[in-house]
């Protein structure tokens, strides 16, 4: 058995969003309570785990439900596994099968010695992930994917990773969590820009094909401002300490993807809209590390 083909359909890649999530929900934890370290690590693997299977039960629905074709412009530049012919859509179906069930494994073990928040929590992220593509509800298909991609990745890890934590839920977390999840489901939204012409071709319905790409392009650029809005705003208001700023490093990084985006939404708009993500990520991790050690 090739173990590295069933990594790599994974998109492993993609998984700083996670631990970026999950850090943050822990960090914000750091400021009432020591950070239990091996509970940090079981809660990011966990979340690891889900991340994977939430990725490729996405692929085995977009497959099955002809979504996902030879001429698909998001196989242009990654391994889509059953298109590719990598993995048959039994192998993609019982690996996510599999890695779902290792994740409410960890759930069950987390939420029985640590906190119970984490049933409804790990509930809700588990059913928007699936019915994310699988019907009948079809999240994705129906121009609701991006409200449930910043759900899971912004309010459901934050607060699940504090959750484990402190053993309970906050507010803070919850207002915390939306910058960084709007900017993950905005990884989505520049997807569906790239794919506007071939959705419509294929009856999907997204807020780009609604919008059109001049409304979107906008919409994505305002998207963008707001998050560093809201940083700003946090700040004014007491939420966050002026640490906070250094998002403000990332704005060079974002005003090189709105250029681009600008001149021709690219083939990798997705993957170039999560390395933003990725560095915006990072440096509010940054932010709130130093306000636990160097109080300004």
């Amino acid at each position: 058995m090739d173990i590295k083909k069933y990594i790599v359909v994974t998109r492993p890649w993609s998984f700083t969003m996670s631990l970026i999530s999950v850090s943050v929900g822990t960090l914000l934890a750091a400021e009432t309570a020591p950070v239990s370290w091996p509970w940090f690590v079981l809660t990011a693997v966990g979340i690891v785990f889900f991340h994977a299977a939430a990725n490729l039960i996405n692929d085995y629905f977009d497959s099955k439900n002809k979504i996902d074709t030879p001429d698909c412009p998001t196989v242009k530049y990654r391994p889509q596994p059953i298109v590719s012919g990598m993995l048959s859509a039994r192998q993609v179906l019982i690996q996510a099968i599999v890695l779902f069930a290792l994740t409410a494994v960890i759930g069950f073990f987390i939420a029985y010695l640590r906190s119970w928040h984490i049933l409804w929590i790990g509930a809700v992220g588990l059913l928007t992930a699936v019915f994310y593509t699988a019907g009948p509800v079809g999240f994705k298909y129906r121009a609701f994917g991006e409200i449930a991609v910043f759900l899971i990745w912004g309010p459901l890890m934050v607060q699940g990773a504090y959750a484990v934590q402190t053993q309970t839920v906050s507010l803070k977390p919850l207002l915390i969590s939306i910058p960084f999840g709007i900017l993950v489901a905005l990884v989505l939204f520049a997807n569906n820009m790239r794919d506007i012409a071939f959705d419509a071709r294929q009856n999907v319905k997204t807020v780009s094909i609604v919008m059109g790409l001049e409304k979107s392009l906008l919409i994505f650029a305002g998207l963008i401002l707001a998050a560093y809005v809201y940083v700003f705003g946090m700040i004014v208001l007491g939420m966050m300490s002026l640490w906070g700023l250094i998002v403000f490093l990332s704005v060079p990084k974002a005003w090189s993807l709105l250029k681009t985006f600008r001149q021709k939404v690219p083939d990798m708009a997705d993957a170039l809209t999560a390395q933003f993500d990725t560095v915006f990520g990072i440096l509010l991790m940054l932010a709130l590390f130093l306000d636990r050690i160097v109080r300004l």
